[in-house]
């Protein structure tokens, strides 16, 4: 397990554990005089997807057009590429080929 996300409200750290698949707890730690909620799970494609993380949605409505054959943003998409790079070093993880 990972830290995947550190949130300031509880309700919303609570909703993003239950949609984690997997091992997953949520931990709380004082910092100064406010309360934060750290997210640990497994680092999945799948759970960075549900937690909004990286522009993964963006991507996959992106990938949709280029399959189409629509016309689709490429800088955008190279941008998301870059930033998933990261994630995946972070994560170790590795980037599916239909994704580039």
């Amino acid at each position: 397990m990972k830290l995947l996300k550190t949130y300031d409200d509880k309700a919303e750290a609570e909703r993003a554990l239950g949609q984690l698949s997997g091992t997953k707890r949520l931990a709380s730690e004082r910092d100064s005089t406010e309360v934060i909620y750290n997210l640990f799970g497994q680092p999945t494609w799948t759970n960075l997807y549900k937690l909004d993380m990286f522009e993964l949605p963006e991507l996959k409505a992106l990938l949709q057009k280029k399959n189409q054959g629509q016309h689709y943003d490429r800088a955008q998409h190279q941008k998301i590429i870059s930033m998933l790079q990261y994630a995946a070093q972070s994560f170790d993880l590795e980037i599916p080929p239909h994704w580039l």
